[in-house]
């Protein structure tokens, strides 16, 4: 059974667990070992987590197949752009994908943003990762290219997408 809920401070933990058990495999073929470490504490440490949840309003979801956590999301209004939210986070287990669950989180994402007015969803995705397909398949287009430097000599190369809801 697949659960999706809101989650807080108190869930941090697991959130910070998900990323380090999914991030290793999700950019092996990216980001050296050296750039994961450096941006999963930069991104997922606990202070950071809890500066996106209270300071920045970022919305955190969190999966449950069979009442173990098995993704998380998280997104928030996209400051300067009317009617625009944007996807920050989007993250399922690798023994899980393919079952349905990054549809699952992404349509739960969707139909809060719905029932807030938003019309746009935008996110960036690394240009060399597999989950460019998925949000192709779901209806995103990429809108620009940016190359976000976020300290320590790494870039984020991206794309912006984005989805008219």
């Amino acid at each position: 059974m697949v659960k999706i809920l809101p989650a807080g401070i108190k869930d941090i933990p697991i959130i910070n667990s998900l990323a380090h058990s999914i991030w290793p495999v999700a950019y092996k073929d990216i980001l050296s070992n050296t750039q994961m470490d450096y941006m999963l504490d930069l991104h997922y440490n606990p202070s950071s987590l809890q500066k996106q949840i209270q300071n920045q309003s970022h919305q955190f979801l969190i999966l449950y197949f069979n009442d173990e956590p098995s993704g998380f999301a998280s997104f928030s209004a996209e400051p300067g752009f009317a009617d625009t939210y944007k996807l920050h986070k989007l993250y399922v287990q690798t023994k899980q994908q393919g079952a349905g669950f990054g549809k699952a989180l992404l349509n739960h994402v969707i139909d809060l943003i719905k029932k807030d007015d938003g019309k746009y969803l935008r996110l960036n995705v690394n240009r060399n990762n597999k989950a460019l397909q998925f949000y192709l398949k779901h209806n995103f287009r990429i809108v620009a290219e940016e190359d976000v430097d976020i300290g320590n000599g790494y870039f984020m190369n991206d794309y912006i997408m984005q989805k008219k809801l």
